[in-house]
């Protein structure tokens, strides 16, 4: 008897943790249109150094040893069934959806080849070298972790960060130690402008060096050649139809139970930044869904009822601000949360950005 087939679509952390995890008793199908893994988590840090490519790019070969990647786009996900741009149909016993969130240059890709992406951080680099001022449009975690890489790799470089957020991490649970730390080792070096949004975005695309002016709705004027947008996660569920067309909340995201089954759709799970799991999007989060997901399958598969559930964890953070400096606020056995510096947070992430472990996985 056929082994159960698991259609997996997004093959990024969540989805590749699902897939790895059932390659064993499942006809594992792993959907991702882009030819190679992005390790989202170095993304900023290749963005400035171009040692670091070799290690966000990774391809799929290695990943599974029974199942098998197919590398097209799905255009159309039912209960049952996705269909792919190139007009084929996968049927599915079990449909994972991992497909994640859209977010700007340079954190994430559009590029689906590899060679097309690094040729646009390559042309990026470049302008950064003779760039002179810089804006970052968004103080949350990705603006303030690409102000530190900025500021590492080109300390020429003058950094002003909007937001019309009142202060740096203005959404998330985070201590008011955190934000301190976040300032201590940023103010002087950055220049934030916080409390006022952008009267209008800049006439030129995200990492791009041409200059031009811009001013906050509270009048600042804003000269620089680049910027970036830091902001607008937008999860990727457009493709849902059918049976699934109304599995949407307002914001994109997919209404899932606490055994991240979509609800109503005892079949079709989720995991990683398209639920609406009210927590921070991390990696870290996305690969705790897919062992409760794959923890699951693997029950309905053996003809048990499928128990495992998720809840969030408290909130934590570990932000990189460059390859020496931080700041994290995280969790001890004791339930108690703490922030650590530059220091701690260097040796947890800053050096490795995790790159490691994901290399391992893709052997």
């Amino acid at each position: 008897m056929a082994a159960p087939r698991v259609v997996v679509v997004g093959g990024g952390y969540g989805g590749t943790r699902v897939a790895t995890l059932l390659d064993d008793v499942a006809d594992v199908v792993l959907v991702e249109p882009k030819d190679a893994f992005v390790h989202a988590s170095a993304a900023l840090r290749a963005a400035v150094d171009p040692v670091w490519e070799s290690r966000v790019f990774f391809g799929y070969d290695r990943l599974l040893e029974r199942g098998r990647v197919v590398h097209q786009r799905v255009e159309r996900a039912t209960s049952s069934a996705v269909q792919l741009a190139d007009g084929t149909t996968v049927e599915a016993d079990h449909l994972v959806l991992a497909t994640g969130t859209s977010y700007p240059f340079p954190a994430k890709f559009i590029e689906s080849e590899t060679t097309v992406a690094r040729a646009r951080l390559a042309r990026m680099r470049a302008g950064l070298e003779r760039t002179e001022r810089v804006l970052v449009v968004g103080a949350g975690a990705v603006g303030l972790e690409l102000a530190g890489e900025l500021l590492d790799a080109f300390p020429h470089l003058a950094i002003t960060l909007v937001d019309q957020a009142d202060d740096a991490l203005a959404t998330g649970d985070y201590l008011p130690e955190l934000r301190a730390e976040v300032h201590a080792q940023l103010d002087g070096k950055v220049d934030f402008l916080l409390g006022s949004r952008l009267g209008y975005l800049p006439p030129v695309d995200v990492g791009v060096h041409e200059p031009f002016v811009v001013e906050t709705e509270a009048g600042e004027r804003i000269e620089a050649q680049m910027w970036f947008r830091c902001y607008g996660n937008l999860p990727a569920s457009d493709y849902l139809a059918g049976d699934l067309a109304g599995a949407r909340t307002g914001l994109g995201e997919v209404r899932v139970e606490p055994t991240l089954a979509l609800t109503g759709h005892p079949t079709v799970w989720a995991v990683g930044d398209i639920t609406d799991v009210p927590e921070s999007k991390r990696a870290s989060a996305a690969r705790a869904h897919a062992e409760v997901v794959a923890a699951n399958i693997r029950a309905a598969i053996e003809g048990r009822e499928p128990g495992a559930t998720y809840s969030p964890a408290p909130e934590r953070i570990v932000l990189p601000l460059g390859r020496t400096g931080g700041a994290s606020q995280v969790v001890g056995e004791d339930g108690v949360r703490r922030v650590l510096g530059a220091e701690e947070t260097s040796r947890m992430k800053g050096q490795d950005l995790y790159s490691s472990a994901v290399a391992e996985l893709f052997g």
